[in-house]
């Protein structure tokens, strides 16, 4: 018999833990029977309870995990698909190709440290980039406004072309379509990328060990705060700009000192906790994190603080994490923190082999606390 999973499956399964019965509850700690309910409910098929969409289904958390498992896994399930991996890698010929594609919806287009065009670029890049591949080619796709300024999409389409050329990529293909004033908000784009996977390297979930350090490429959080504080809806002010960048050399930098990388993952929407949360579960690991080796910078910490949100779920458009063999943690780093773009390059934490997809986080006061899955996103429409 198949169990339905919607996207309140955490909470239902903490209430469900307070039923278990006597003979379970002198069998388990409480701990342990909280973390054996998460267990069951996340191995239930997923299946969408809503009749329509909402904003928490774009948002990178439960909800858009139940959507992407129950409705597009569902539809158009395949090997290839099933993994759910940043790119897809194809094998057409003698050449290994890694292939994504990524829409971009932010608001508002222009932000402190880059805009929705070479955002598109950078994230299409760093999806290639983080699957080993080297970036080769994009196709650009764009929806607009009727009444769209035209110099703003001059703009854009400069800022894309700054940035392909910054990654070593070329847009080779695309198309556009402009539909009614009001019918969208400006101007949409989504992106396409095709890179080449030259290193003989498998990366992947399979891969991740207990032992294996987890490694984050800088601090968290800058992107998603800035843009937040661009909307100009908060009395708030920080010195803060967009880490957006392009990851292709950041990456190589890493594979080339640490032939023992296991994974890699682009930290966007959700932030390190939801990469660390797909990371926990798809390789049937726990992943535990010690909070005070979290790269923030303080006007990150203190924006989140002001709006009751953790940066662990923040967006970042220019970081990435790492899943490294242990042995080679401290190699891995000292490569990274040579590269411009990954200075700050931090270990955070290490895989261990129980809870089996539990993030656990040490806190600053010393306790543990579980670090799941958001249902929606404090922050949306920040790519």
């Amino acid at each position: 018999m198949t169990t339905e999973r919607t996207a309140d499956w955490a909470e239902r399964a903490v209430a469900e833990a307070a039923a278990l019965t006597d003979r379970e509850a002198g069998r388990l700690s409480p701990e342990q029977q909280v973390l054996e309910r998460i267990e069951r409910a996340r191995r239930r098929r997923p299946r969408i309870r809503e009749s329509r969409v909402t904003l928490a289904h774009g948002a990178g958390g439960k909800a858009t995990r139940t959507l992407v498992e129950g409705i597009f896994v569902e539809a158009f399930r395949n090997p290839t698909l099933e993994t759910l991996d940043d790119a897809a890698v194809l094998c057409p010929g003698v050449d290994r190709l890694a292939f994504t594609t990524d829409s971009y919806v932010v608001s508002p287009l222009f932000f402190p440290g880059g805009d929705i065009g070479d955002l598109a670029v950078n994230g299409t890049v760093n999806d290639l980039a983080v699957s080993g591949a080297r970036p080769l080619y994009l196709a650009a796709g764009f929806i607009l406004e009727e009444g769209f300024p035209v110099a703003d999409l001059q703009r854009i389409t400069a800022s894309m072309a700054a940035a392909a050329r910054r990654a070593g990529v070329q847009v080779v293909t695309g198309d556009t379509k402009v539909v009614q004033r009001g019918k969208a908000d400006g101007c949409y784009v989504n992106t396409a990328g095709v890179g080449l996977l030259e290193r003989p390297v498998t990366l992947g979930a399979g891969h991740v060990r207990p032992g294996d350090a987890i490694i984050v490429s800088g601090p968290i959080g800058d992107h998603g705060v800035t843009v937040m504080l661009a909307r100009g809806e908060l009395d708030i002010e920080a010195d803060l700009v967009s880490d957006t960048a392009p990851l292709h050399g950041l990456v190589a930098a890493l594979l080339d000192a640490a032939p023992g990388v296991r994974l890699m993952r682009d930290a966007t929407r959700g932030g390190v906790a939801t990469v660390l949360n797909e990371i926990a579960q798809a390789a049937e690991v726990a992943v535990v994190v010690d909070e005070a080796m979290v790269p923030v910078r303080p006007a990150v910490t203190g924006a989140c603080e002001l709006l009751g949100i953790d940066p662990l779920y923040v967006a970042c458009e220019g970081r990435f994490v790492a899943v490294v063999d242990g042995a080679q943690a401290e190699a891995a780093v000292t490569a990274l923190r040579r590269h411009p773009l990954g200075q700050d390059a931090s270990v955070i934490g290490h895989v261990a082999a129980d809870p089996t997809g539990i993030v656990l986080l040490r806190t600053a006061f010393g306790g543990t606390r579980v670090v799941d899955l958001l249902v929606g996103d404090p922050l949306p429409r920040i790519c």
